[in-house]
């Protein structure tokens, strides 16, 4: 299949699957901004970075926390926002816990990021010892709260936080040289703090989860014996699209159009930045054969801010369902083409987008010619 990508971004295709079994041509296409100064006007970073081709991770795959998720799910019901950064303290003067805080358009999120403490037992229980000040705090799942218990001799009492299996703070058994000198989680929700190691405390992040957490793992659908011998190697039956969703429930919004305000707080230097999110429309052409096509509007559907970097991605995703396989779609346009390129099309022709390419496609036929 032709992939035409004219939309100065980057473009790729995979196919999809329903449960049914039908087959989707699923085509997405990214953009690389620069993060502008505040109030600025958005820009195409020069370098636009690829298509995630695999989940990747802080550090071992299942041990840490996830980074960039695969840009090729099939569908996402709703737009993910999520965000790779760090806590910025107000003015540069150290400081023990900083609120951060993120807003799209009428969504917002917000919690606090806590400097290094860790846990101490006493006479009268376990406690958190004083937060250290910092100046800039990074923040993942890693260093959420949440994590895995197996000091116990038995591996029947391990225990995981399946909320966050990967996060840090939590135990189970608080027996104290299991418990003494281990960090608490550097994240922690604004008016709820963690000073109990076996608590139920949300873990608090801007990144994606994974796809075995418990918020997130339901939606996969049932995997049992009724699978294996009657829909493998279909999807099951119960399975829901929410599961491509990579960043948690609170941070899926209905598709932007374009034009939201974002404002970031205590994640940048500055302390507070604001811009808005490019309108761009992204049209997707399905040309089947027989000269027979089907337009559509892909949508944004992932949002990924990293102001470390200065930079921010938006993700756009448009779908057809086959009538058998993707076979049947020799060429696919992501982005506008001119009405010559229409006009050329229509009549059979070559297209020449000015005279340079018209006499550099005559002189390669006359060097044929020649030779």
């Amino acid at each position: 299949m032709d992939l035409i990508n004219v939309t100065r971004m980057v473009a790729g295709y995979t196919m999809g699957m329903e449960s049914s079994g039908r087959e989707w041509l699923v085509v997405v296409v990214k953009g690389t901004f620069c993060l502008p100064q505040s109030d600025g006007n958005v820009q195409l970073h020069a370098e636009q970075l690829p298509l995630i081709m695999a989940d990747t991770f802080t550090g071992e795959p299942g041990f840490s926390a996830p980074v960039y998720e695969v840009d090729f799910a099939p569908s996402k019901p709703r737009c993910d926002i999520l965000l790779l950064g760090s806590a910025y303290a107000p003015e540069g003067r150290p400081t023990a816990r900083v609120p951060v805080g993120l807003r799209v358009g009428n969504w917002k999120k917000t919690f606090a990021v806590v400097g290094n403490r860790y846990w101490d037992s006493g006479v009268t229980g376990v406690r958190a010892t004083p937060a250290e000040p910092f100046l800039i705090q990074p923040f993942s799942y890693d260093v959420a709260f949440g994590g895995v218990d197996t000091h116990h001799d038995d591996p029947a009492k391990h225990v995981a936080f399946m909320r966050n299996p990967i996060g840090q703070g939590f135990h189970k058994h608080l027996k104290k040289e299991w418990v003494d000198g281990t960090p608490l989680p550097h994240t922690e929700e604004l008016n709820h703090s963690v000073d109990t190691p076996d608590g139920d405390y949300a873990p608090m992040a801007f990144g994606p989860i994974g796809r075995g957490w418990a918020s997130r793992l339901p939606y996969a659908g049932t995997y049992d014996q009724n699978w294996i011998d009657n829909t493998f190697p279909f999807l099951p039956t119960d399975f829901n699209e929410a599961y491509y969703q990579a960043a948690p429930l609170d941070q899926q919004v209905a598709y932007p159009n374009g034009g939201e305000e974002v404002v970031l707080v205590n994640l940048t230097p500055e302390g507070r930045l604001s811009f808005k999110l490019p309108a761009i429309e992204v049209p997707v052409v399905f040309f089947r054969k027989k000269e027979e096509r089907h337009e559509t509007q892909a949508v944004l559907d992932t949002i990924v801010i990293e102001p470390d970097k200065g930079v921010f991605s938006l993700t756009w995703r448009a779908s057809l369902p086959l009538k058998k396989n993707m076979f049947e779609i020799p060429q696919v346009l992501a982005g506008r083409m001119s009405r010559a390129w229409w006009r050329a099309r229509e009549s059979s022709k070559t297209y020449y987008p000015s005279l340079a390419h018209l006499a550099k496609a005559n002189k390669s036929e006359v060097d044929k010619e020649t030779l």
